[in-house]
């Protein structure tokens, strides 16, 4: 489709996903600040309700500072299988509205509705259909964002939130980005954002004023697609059956490890993860990276690639033992170590197949 002929892009997003089917599921959560991971000492929160939300409680953080924020917050340990059962179930509402379903994650999707199954010509019908058909089947809420591209979809899916939904229609995009601090851009992190100010960007009025060369020359080739996005432009497809380019698996220690040999035993879960799904969906890759994340959360990787794909457990086991024995001496101790698989075939029908990544 031309980038000119408007389109009709939303983006679904659950609420407080992985915690809401947690209170779902065990009425006693119901009211109560819940958050879903380990309330270990390196715990990290992978979903926080939105009572633990209103405390300063967000995903990613470690469990002690959200502990800090809020003493009375629950902790509850993840139900992986239980959350993609409930996304298998979602996703099964966006296919009878459009094929065109590119998932993000577990508890989020874009849908190009355009030309829809249902031959609806309201997006914001269709939105609202979807919401209520969730709640009906889940009993959870969804929030929807709807405009003609992806990146101003995926920031309307925030107006609302929980439970409702937002349109940004074509005649609306400019003004819509201009009055919106850089910070709150998709794909604008709090470095880049940092960065910005420093420049003296802080609106995406601002950003809209600034030349291509500038920004590229400040952040390279994504100075181009800030320079778009500041124009309310993303001519980004919705890319439907979107292939995996990796598989891996990574682990928090409770205390930091700092002797070769235990380095070796606290990677040995993550490998034995990730072959595990290698033997399930018969996909193989070239590439390994071992991931560290030292005691003071600075992070490294080191990664290998063969000719070939990795062919068994027992030589990927030796080029991590190699990748680590490169890291000693080590600066200091380490908390996390991951290992991933990449340069997959993912040409083969079991790509679509997942592996339940570590928190």
């Amino acid at each position: 489709m031309s980038p000119a002929t408007p389109r009709k892009i939303i983006h679904l997003d659950m609420d407080a996903f992985f915690a809401s089917v947690e209170q779902r599921d065990n009425p006693a959560l119901r009211g109560l600040p819940v958050a879903v991971g380990g309330a270990r000492e390196r715990g990290v929160v992978a979903a926080a309700s939105y009572e633990a939300r209103q405390f300063g409680v967000r995903s990613a953080m470690p469990s002690v500072t959200a502990l800090r924020k809020c003493p009375e917050l629950v902790f509850v340990p993840p139900r992986f299988a239980v959350y993609k059962e409930v996304s298998r179930q979602i996703r099964a509402i966006f296919a009878e509205y459009t094929p065109l379903i590119e998932p993000v994650s577990l508890d989020e999707a874009y849908l190009d509705v355009t030309h829809n199954l249902k031959q609806l010509d309201s997006a914001t019908q269709i939105a609202r259909e979807i919401r209520a058909r969730i709640l009906a089947e889940t009993q959870l809420t969804a929030s929807a964002g709807i405009s003609y591209n992806k990146f101003l979809a995926k920031l309307a899916s925030d107006y609302r939130k929980p439970n409702g939904q937002f349109v940004v229609r074509p005649e609306q995009g400019l003004a819509f980005v201009e009055g919106l601090a850089v910070g709150q851009f998709h794909g604008i992190g709090p470095v880049t954002a940092a960065r910005l100010n420093q420049l003296g960007i802080f609106s995406g009025a601002d950003l809209r004023a600034q030349p291509v060369e500038l920004l590229q020359q400040h952040f390279g080739k994504a100075g181009r697609y800030y320079h778009a996005i500041a124009r309310a432009e993303d001519h980004r497809p919705v890319v439907a059956d979107r292939l995996r380019k990796s598989v891996g698996s990574e682990t928090t220690f409770a205390q930091d490890l700092s002797v070769f040999t235990d380095l070796l035993d606290g990677l040995r879960p993550s490998i034995e993860e990730v072959w595990e799904y290698c033997q399930r969906s018969g996909i193989l890759g070239r590439t390994v990276t071992v991931k560290v994340k030292f005691a003071d959360f600075q992070q490294v990787t080191r990664s290998r690639s063969s000719v070939g794909a990795i062919p068994s457990q027992v030589v990927l086991e030796r080029i991590c033992r190699e990748l680590v024995e490169g890291l000693f001496p080590l600066p200091k101790g380490v908390r996390l170590l991951g290992v991933t698989l990449s340069n997959l075939n993912t040409g083969q029908p079991a790509a679509g197949r997942q592996l339940t990544l570590s928190f």
